[in-house]
C-alpha cells in the first residue's frame, strides 16, 4: 500500500527531472557536453633509461607528438586524449609493477609496451581487465597470434615477415641466390630463424650456413672465417642493434667477400647504421615506415617536421605509427556507439582496410591478424649519410 502510495510522485519527479535534463541538451551547446566526457587514455611502459633508452626516448616523443595532433584538432568525438607514461629501464617485472600503477590510478584504454617479455607476461591481465588494446617495441612472431593474444598487435610486420620481404627482394633481385643467416644467442635473435630458412627454400634461394654468437660478442674472427667458406650473395643479421655487425662486415671485406650484408628493423635506424662509418656503405636492412628525411609525398611527415626540425628516429615513427592506430580503433568504436572494450577496440583495428597513414608507411594498409605485414627495403648511403629506397613497398 505505502510502495503504491509513493510510486506516483516519485515517477513524475524522474519524468520531470528527464525532460529538465533534456532541455538543458537542447540548450547547452555539444562542447560544453563534451566536456563531462571521459578522456580516452594511453598507458605506456616506456624504457627511458637503461640498454633501449635510445629507443624509448624516440617511441615517447611520437606517442606524445600525436596525442597533441588529435587534442588540438578537438580529441575524438569530443573526448580529449591523456598520455600517461612511466619509465621501466627495460625491465619486466618494472613494466609489471607499472601497468598495474598506472591502470589502478587511471582507466585506461590502451596501452604501449616495452618489450616482449612484458606483452608475454601481461597477457593474462590484459585478458582479465577486458579493457585494454596493447601494442609496443616488440615484433616477435610469436605475438603475431590473434588466438593467444587477442587484445595485442605489432606496429609493423613480424620478425618473420621481415626476413620474408628481405627474402622477396632477394628472389627478385638474384634469383637462386646463397643466404646466409647470422643471429644472436636470444630468443629475440632465435625467433625468425627456423621458418625463414622454409621461406628461402620456397623462394628458390638456398641457406648454406646458419651462425649464432652471443648477443654483445666482439669477436667473431672465427665465425667471418666460416661465413667466408660459405661464400653467400647476402648476409642477413637479426637480434643485434649494432655491435658484432660491424666487425663481420670489416673482417668479411678484408678476406674479399663480396656478400651484401643486411639488417632488421632495431638496427635500420639512420643514425645506427651511420655509425657503422665505412662497413656500413652500402648495408640494407627492411623498414617497415618511411625514415624522417625521406622526399616522397607523405603529409605527416611534413606535420612531424613541422614539429620537430631536427631528425626523429625510426623507433619515434613507430610510436608515432602506434598512437595513429589506437586512436583510430578508438574513433571507430565511438562513431560505432561501442564502448571501449579490448575486443571492440582489436575489432575495430581490424576493420582497417587500404588506411592511409599519412605516408608514414608508404602503402595503404589492412590490419587482418595483430601485424602489419609490409615493409621496404632501405640502402645506406655513407657519403649522404641517409638510408635511401632500396625496393618497392612490399605486401605480404
Amino acid at each position: 500500500m505505502d510502495q503504491q502510495h509513493f510510486s506516483h510522485p516519485r515517477r513524475n519527479f524522474m519524468r520531470g527531472a528527464a525532460a529538465a535534463a533534456g532541455a538543458a541538451a537542447l540548450t547547452h551547446p555539444l562542447s560544453v557536453l563534451a566536456q563531462g566526457a571521459e578522456e580516452i587514455v594511453i598507458g605506456g611502459s616506456i624504457p627511458m633509461t637503461g640498454v633501449f633508452a635510445f629507443a624509448g626516448v624516440g617511441i615517447n616523443a611520437g606517442i606524445q607528438d600525436y596525442v597533441k595532433i588529435i587534442n588540438d584538432a578537438g580529441g575524438i568525438k569530443g573526448r580529449k586524449v591523456k598520455y600517461v607514461p612511466e619509465d621501466t629501464g627495460y625491465k619486466v617485472d618494472v613494466s609489471v609493477a607499472t601497468f598495474k600503477k598506472i591502470t589502478s590510478q587511471n582507466k585506461v584504454n590502451l596501452y604501449y609496451g616495452d618489450s616482449t617479455g612484458f606483452s608475454k607476461t601481461i597477457n593474462p591481465e590484459l585478458e582479465r581487465n577486458g579493457n585494454i588494446l596493447m601494442a609496443g617495441a616488440s615484433f616477435a612472431s610469436e605475438l603475431n597470434d590473434p588466438k593467444k593474444y587477442p587484445n595485442q598487435f605489432l606496429v609493423g610486420p613480424d620478425y618473420t615477415e621481415m626476413f620474408s620481404i628481405l627474402l622477396k627482394h632477394i628472389a627478385k633481385e638474384k634469383p637462386g641466390a646463397k643466404v646466409a643467416f647470422v643471429y644472436s644467442d636470444s630468443e629475440f635473435g632465435r625467433d625468425p630463424i627456423e621458418k625463414s630458412e622454409a621461406e628461402a627454400k620456397r623462394l628458390g634461394l638456398s641457406v648454406p650456413i646458419k651462425i649464432m654468437t652471443p648477443a654483445g660478442s666482439v669477436d667473431v674472427s672465427t665465425e667471418v672465417i666460416k661465413l667466408r667458406r660459405a661464400a653467400p650473395d647476402y648476409t642477413i643479421f637479426h637480434g643485434y642493434i649494432l655491435a658484432p655487425i660491424p666487425e663481420f662486415i670489416t673482417q668479411g671485406k678484408q678476406q674479399g667477400m663480396k656478400s651484401k650484408w643486411m639488417g632488421t628493423f632495431w638496427t635500420m635506424d639512420s643514425s645506427t647504421v651511420m655509425k657503422m662509418g665505412e662497413a656500413g656503405d652500402g648495408f640494407m636492412g627492411v623498414m617497415p615506415y618511411r625514415y624522417y628525411y625521406d622526399t616522397e609525398k607523405a603529409p605527416m611527415l611534413e606535420k612531424i617536421r613541422a614539429m620537430r626540425p631536427e631528425y626523429q628516429s625510426t623507433a619515434y615513427m613507430q610510436g608515432f605509427l602506434a598512437a595513429m592506430l589506437f586512436l583510430e580503433s578508438a574513433k571507430r568504436c565511438l562513431d560505432g556507439n561501442k564502448p571501449l572494450t579490448g575486443a571492440n577496440l582489436k575489432a575495430a583495428l581490424n576493420s582497417l582496410k587500404d588506411f592511409d597513414t599519412g605516408g608514414l608507411i608508404g602503402v595503404p594498409i589492412t590490419i587482418s591478424g595483430n601485424s602489419i605485414p609490409v615493409g621496404r627495403v632501405y640502402q645506406a648511403d655513407i657519403k649522404a649519410q641517409k638510408m635511401v629506397a632500396a625496393s618497392d613497398w612490399i605486401k605480404l
